[in-house]
């Protein structure tokens, strides 16, 4: 029979799922609106980034009235304090998607300074990443949540690569700094999503072992 702390919290991870998602649509949004120079478009991401927050503090509030009300035992503080801090990371990702889309509109349709294969690529891998450790916390699997943080290994080199062009782009012609720089801070916008999930990943191994862990992807 659940408990009414069980029934609780499989409600209050529902509401954390459905934050997830609203966070991959903002990811996904601000690389289309990025790839179609839709300054439209990342007005109203950025302007949605709201939502997220909100959602945010509503789980937050829920978390605290169930300490208050029903006084967990550790199991079910670990619990709670895994929610409390999975959801500030997502959080920070929908942060950092509404950064691409203010990149977006200082760019204000301004051409590309090279083809956008890399940063998509990023995006699309980020996004895999946190479904894939969405799915790690609910099955309570750290096998994939170390998996999961491996990836980030491809992020960081993708990221890189990315860097490179770009500072060889700005050499070969100074008028690009500026567009080249945009592309730079969209890059790093997707590399810290990717070092959010990892931070997730890192919240399920203390969830299911007791054991913190730091820089997992490293080890």
């Amino acid at each position: 029979m659940r408990t009414a702390f069980q029934e609780n919290l499989i409600q209050l991870e529902n509401e954390l799922f459905s934050m997830a998602e609203m966070v991959n649509v903002a990811i996904n949004r601000s690389i289309t609106s990025l790839k179609k120079k839709d300054v439209q478009e990342a007005k109203k991401i950025k302007a949605n980034d709201i939502h997220i927050n909100n959602k945010r503090f509503e789980i937050e509030e829920q978390c605290i009235q169930l300490i208050a009300t029903q006084q967990p035992v550790a199991t079910q503080l670990r619990e709670l304090i895994a929610v409390l801090n999975i959801i500030t990371d997502l959080e920070r990702m929908g942060d950092h998607a509404g950064g691409i889309a203010k990149i977006v509109i200082k760019l204000n349709g301004q051409k590309p300074v090279k083809p956008l294969i890399d940063i998509p690529r990023m995006a699309e891998i980020s996004t895999d990443m946190i479904n894939r450790s969405l799915k790690a916390y609910a099955d309570r699997d750290v096998v994939s949540a170390r998996e999961i943080s491996d990836l980030d290994d491809n992020i960081d080199e993708l990221y890189h690569q990315v860097v490179r062009e770009l500072i060889s782009i700005m050499i070969e012609d100074p008028r690009t700094i500026t567009r080249c720089t945009y592309l730079m801070w969209v890059a790093h916008n997707l590399e810290r999503i990717a070092d959010r999930v990892t931070n997730i990943c890192e919240r399920i191994i203390f969830l299911v072992t007791g054991e913190l862990v730091e820089n997992i992807s490293k080890e």
